[in-house]
């Protein structure tokens, strides 16, 4: 039984930090298509306080034990790569 609850407990850190990476990549495609464009200082520091704050959630999921820091690791990567092909295709418009 507490194995099964810790197993839930980590599956929902995992859930609600992804749920966090994608409610990141929303907001800056909302903000390149309708605000601002990448070399503007605004996108820049909503893009950085966002991935900031990101990464300490992921920290604080770490040290809990209730991600492994590969996985935490693993998906802000993921989401950098993302951010990182949404910028590069904004460029070329």
């Amino acid at each position: 039984m507490a194995s099964e609850m810790l197993v839930n407990h980590r599956e929902k850190a995992f859930a609600l930090l992804k749920a966090d990476a994608d409610k990141i990549l929303k907001l800056i495609k909302v903000q390149m298509d309708n605000l601002t464009m990448p070399q503007c200082p605004l996108y820049e520091e909503v893009l950085d306080t966002q991935m900031f704050g990101l990464s300490r959630e992921i920290d604080f999921a770490v040290r809990l034990g209730l991600v492994g820091e590969a996985d935490g690791k693993s998906l802000l990567e993921a989401l950098e790569r993302e951010l990182s092909a949404l910028h590069e295709a904004s460029l070329r418009k």
